[in-house]
């Protein structure tokens, strides 16, 4: 039996502490938190002033790890995110200076902003978790997180992704706007704190920030954290739910609408992202539930439409819904029980 109450205790601590800078938003974050450990990298796009840019730098900052802030500008240069060699002239002799991409948790915000030579840079990061610089690869300590903000409103001076960086993202979120009582108790915050600025406003440094002016506490240590993606990835999957994915995502490639489906990498992040998501509700198996839930945040981004016009993230959580609708679900029942 793995010890999936370790897992309820660390998301717990987590959800609690994100709880006290964050308003409302459970389920987001309870998401944010599955990628995190499905050790998988999540795109937030969402309207400017949402709490994008705040709920990642909380997370961050309630964990015991290191923490980059880069903010994506049309001038920022692939060396700028992973570094690059440096002659000293003190020692006469080439040294290595890290970027940012050094670091655990590692905020993009405002991804589309930077050109795609930029953005480029961190498909081998994202993907290898390794950094390769004048023929020399450097391994990316564990655990390694890259957390992209954009705006999806405001297309001037902007580079929309290119599927190859879409499909490295394992999900995609969208906070919102608040509710009104959720409305009413960010307000009633802000009276409260004299920082009521920096803890809600949509933030535009240039430069790249650590993570050393937050008084959240961290309360998750980085070893804690490899553990615990060690204990999902031992979360049991019964056959039928991969016969069960699979179908999902060829059904993304096989629909008239889409010119390009669901890839393997894709299924592989909904299995991973499944097993996560069932530990942290305190299972130690995956339920058709978990799939049905995590399927469009997992898949939609990563579709391509065959016209331009229905080529929107709401239209491709349509489709996706649409075939979880037709698609034949396991019995859950046979799963559960067998499982145990």
């Amino acid at each position: 039996m793995i010890p999936i109450n370790q897992v309820q205790r660390i998301t717990e601590r987590l959800q609690e502490e994100i709880g006290r800078k964050i308003v409302g938003k459970q389920h987001e974050i309870q998401l944010l938190l599955t990628a995190l450990f499905a050790s998988g990298h999540v795109l937030m796009e969402d309207v400017p002033g949402t709490g994008k840019t705040m709920l990642a730098k909380t997370l961050a900052a309630s964990m015991n790890c290191r923490f980059q802030r880069v903010q994506f500008t049309p001038d920022l240069l692939p060396s700028d995110l992973t570094g690059g060699n440096f002659y000293n002239q003190k020692e006469s002799e080439f040294m290595f200076r890290p970027g940012p991409l050094f670091a655990h948790i590692v905020l993009a915000d405002e991804i589309n902003r930077a050109t795609p030579r930029t953005q480029s840079s961190l498909l081998e990061c994202m993907e290898e978790k390794q950094i390769s610089i004048d023929g020399t690869s450097m391994k990316l300590e564990d655990p390694f997180m890259v957390i992209a903000t954009q705006n999806p409103v405001d297309n001037q001076g902007t580079f929309p992704l290119p599927e190859a960086q879409m499909d490295r993202f394992m999900l995609k979120l969208s906070l919102g706007y608040p509710s009104s009582g959720e409305g009413v108790e960010i307000l009633r915050r802000s009276l409260d704190r004299a920082d009521a600025k920096l803890e809600f406003a949509h933030t535009a440094d240039p430069n790249v920030q650590n993570n050393t002016s937050s008084s959240t506490d961290a309360q998750v240590t980085r070893e804690q954290i490899i553990e615990t993606r060690n204990i999902c990835r031992q979360v049991r999957v019964h056959e039928d739910l991969l016969d069960y994915m699979v179908r999902i995502a060829e059904a993304t490639r096989e629909h008239p609408e889409t010119a390009l489906g669901a890839s393997p990498r894709a299924t592989q992040a909904l299995l991973h992202a499944a097993q996560a998501f069932a530990a942290i509700q305190g299972r130690d198996y995956v339920l058709p539930d978990d799939i049905r839930t995590l399927a469009p945040p997992v898949l939609a981004h990563r579709l391509v439409f065959r016209s331009r016009h229905h080529n929107g993230p709401e239209q491709a959580r349509q489709l996706i819904q649409s075939i979880l609708e037709t698609e034949p679900v396991p019995t859950e029942n046979g799963i559960e029980s067998s499982v145990k």
